[in-house]
């Protein structure tokens, strides 16, 4: 089993991607996008995340949290192993939601 790093995701495809999000500046039309790229089910376990990742920073129990947000330990435990070790971007988005 390879592993990916960050150099092996981005791409110019990834850059314009990014592009895109960074300068929308409507939700709606970010939401738009998101329901023309992905599954009902992908927006719905993204947002999970991102719930998942908030109630961690604020101290909440696994338990607490699943119960809450329907998300399995394994989801949790990936969350709060991004939350310490990741890129940061988790704390960058709970940071814009405060």
């Amino acid at each position: 089993m390879t592993m990916t790093t960050k150099s092996d995701i981005r791409s110019p495809e990834v850059d314009d991607l990014l592009h895109v999000l960074a300068e929308m500046d409507d939700e709606d039309d970010v939401f738009a996008l998101l329901e023309d790229m992905f599954t009902i089910r992908e927006i719905r376990e993204t947002s999970q995340r991102l719930a998942v990742a908030r109630m961690l920073a604020d101290g909440k129990s696994y338990a607490a949290i699943e119960k809450v947000t329907g998300a399995s330990a394994t989801t949790i435990a990936r969350v709060s192993k991004c939350l310490a070790y990741g890129a940061g971007g988790y704390e960058k988005a709970i940071a814009l939601l405060q």
